[in-house]
C-alpha cells in the first residue's frame, strides 16, 4: 500500500524485514523441537539464533538466481550460522513456514485492527452518551420519515463496531494456526511434536489436518470479516457526508485553521475524509473476492493463491488499520449543529407526525384504509399549498371530534418519540 494511506506499526509486520524474522523464529523452533525429541544433534537452534541475521538484501540477490524464496533465506541462513545449519527444515516443507508465517502475520495485524476498534468503541459511546437527547430527523430513502436523537445514530454505529470486533477476534482466533506437517501434509518425514511444539512457542495451534498447505477457509473467513468491517466504516462516512450537504448541514468535518477546500473557490469546506474512507473502503471489500477464490486449490495445493495473498496480505490490512484510525479522528473532532438538527425536523411542516394522527384515527373507529387515505390528503396539501399540517387537521371538524385539540396538540410534539431512548441505550451500554 502507498504511504499515504499507511501507518508505521502495520508497514513494519507486513515488511520483508519482519517477514524474515518470523521464517527464522520459525526454523529455529522447529529446530528446538528437533533437538528435544532427539532428530538433529543439540546446538543447532542455538548457534542459529546466535549467529543468524536477516539480511534483506543478501537474500533477495540469492533469489533472483535460485527463483525460490525458502531456498534462498536458507541459504543466507547457512552462510552465517555454518554447517549446522544443514538441520534446518529438516522434513519440512516450504509451505510450513510460509502458511505460519503468513498466519503470524494476519494475528499481528488484526490485534492492531482489534485496538483500532476499540478506540473507534470508546469515542462513539462517548459521543452517543453526549446527543442522546439531541433531536434530529430520522429519514427512510432519504425523506424525512420520523424523529430520532443524534445519540441514537450514534448507538447504531457503536452497536455495528461491536459485532465487528467481535467478528474480527473470532476471525484472528480462526486464522492463528501453525503447520509443519511436510510435502503433502502426512508428517512422513517429520514427528507431528514438532509442529506441536513450534505452534505452542510462537502462540498458535496445530493446525487439526493441513495438506500441503494451511486451508484457504482460513484465510477468506478472515478478509471477508475485514471487508465487513470497512462496509462498517464507509456506513459511517456516508451518513457524515450527507449530513455536511450544504441542504442538511447537520454536522461538519472539523476543518482546521489554515485548511483549504477549494482551488477555485473559497468558501468551501468539504467533507473530504469521509469521502476518503469510502474509497478506502471499496480497496478492502475488494479483497474479499480474491481470498474467496483461493479456497479452491488443485489436489493438495497449487500456487495460484501465492500472488493474490502476497498483494491482499498487506494491502487489505494496512488499508483497513489506516481508515480505522482516520474514522476514529472524524467521530472524535465532528462538529455538531442541534439548532440546524431542529430547523431541519420542522422543515415538512408537521407532516412527520402523519402517522400518530392516523392511528388516532383508527382508535377512533375509523378504518385504517380510509384513515390513511385522510392523512394522505392533507399531507398532499401541505406540500401543494405550502401548510402546515397542523393547521389543516384542525380545521377538519370530523377529525377533531375523533381526537381533540389537546390531543392532537400532544401529538405535534417531537419529545414524545423519544420515551424510549433510556431503554434502548441501556440494551445497548447495559448500564
Amino acid at each position: 500500500m502507498i504511504d499515504r494511506y499507511s501507518r508505521k506499526e502495520l508497514k513494519t509486520i507486513w515488511s520483508e524485514e519482519n517477514k524474515y524474522k518470523i521464517w527464522l523464529n520459525i526454523e529455529v523452533a522447529a529446530a528446538e523441537a528437533m533437538e528435544k525429541y532427539k532428530l538433529i544433534p543439540k546446538g543447532v537452534s542455538s548457534i542459529v539464533k546466535r549467529k543468524a541475521k536477516i539480511n534483506v538484501k543478501r537474500i533477495h540477490n540469492i533469489e533472483a538466481k535460485v527463483k525460490h524464496d525458502v531456498i534462498a533465506f536458507l541459504t543466507s541462513i547457512t552462510e552465517q550460522a555454518g554447517i549446522k545449519a544443514r538441520y534446518l527444515h529438516q522434513g519440512m516443507t516450504s509451505s510450513d513456514v510460509l502458511d505460519t508465517a503468513f498466519n503470524i502475520q494476519l494475528k499481528q495485524s488484526g490485534e492492531i485492527l482489534l485496538k483500532d476498534i476499540d478506540k473507534i468503541l470508546s469515542i462513539l459511546k462517548r459521543q452517543a452518551k453526549k446527543y442522546k437527547l439531541t433531536p434530529c430527523i430520522g429519514r427512510s430513502h432519504g425523506i424525512h420519515a420520523e424523529p430520532i436523537t443524534f445519540g441514537l445514530k450514534l448507538a447504531s454505529f457503536y452497536e455495528e463496531f461491536k459485532r465487528n470486533r467481535k467478528r474480527l477476534a473470532s476471525a484472528i482466533y480462526n486464522i492463528s494456526t501453525c503447520a509443519i506437517s511436510g510435502a503433502v501434509g502426512t508428517f512422513a518425514n517429520i514427528d507431528p511434536k514438532v509442529e506441536s511444539y513450534v505452534a505452542k512457542k510462537l502462540s498458535l495451534y496445530p493446525e487439526p489436518i493441513s495438506t500441503q498447505i494451511i486451508p484457504r477457509d482460513r484465510h477468506a473467513y478472515y478478509f471477508s470479516v475485514l471487508g465487513i468491517i470497512a462496509g462498517s466504516v464507509e456506513r459511517v462516512s456516508t451518513e457524515i457526508r450527507h449530513l455536511q450537504r450544504s441542504e442538511v448541514y447537520e454536522i461538519q468535518e472539523y476543518f482546521s485553521k489554515d485548511q483549504k477546500g477549494s482551488s477555485a473557490m473559497p468558501h468551501k469546506k468539504n467533507p473530504i475524509l469521509s469521502e476518503n474512507l469510502t474509497g478506502l473502503a471499496r480497496i478492502v471489500r475488494g479483497h474479499t473476492i480474491p481470498a474467496l477464490e483461493n479456497i479452491s486449490l488443485w489436489h493438495e495445493r497449487d500456487i495460484s493463491h501465492s500472488s493474490v495473498e502476497r498483494n491482499i496480505g498487506p494491502d487489505a490490512n494496512i488499508t483497513l488499520d489506516f481508515a480505522l484510525a482516520r474514522l476514529a479522528n472524524v467521530l472524535d473532532k465532528m462538529i455538531i449543529y442541534p439548532k440546524k438538527m431542529i430547523q431541519n425536523i420542522h422543515l415538512t411542516k408537521g407532516l412527520i407526525f402523519s402517522q400518530e394522527i392516523m392511528l388516532e384515527l383508527t382508535k377512533g373507529g375509523i378504518s385504517r384504509e380510509k384513515s390513511y387515505k385522510i392523512v394522505q390528503t392533507y399531507a398532499k396539501r401541505c406540500f401543494s399549498e405550502n401548510r402546515n399540517l397542523f393547521d389543516l387537521i384542525s380545521k377538519d371538524k370530523k377529525v377533531m371530534n375523533i381526537i381533540g385539540e389537546k390531543k392532537l396538540k400532544s401529538i405535534f410534539n417531537y419529545s414524545s418519540h423519544f420515551k424510549n431512548v433510556n431503554f434502548i441505550f441501556k440494551r445497548i451500554f447495559k448500564k
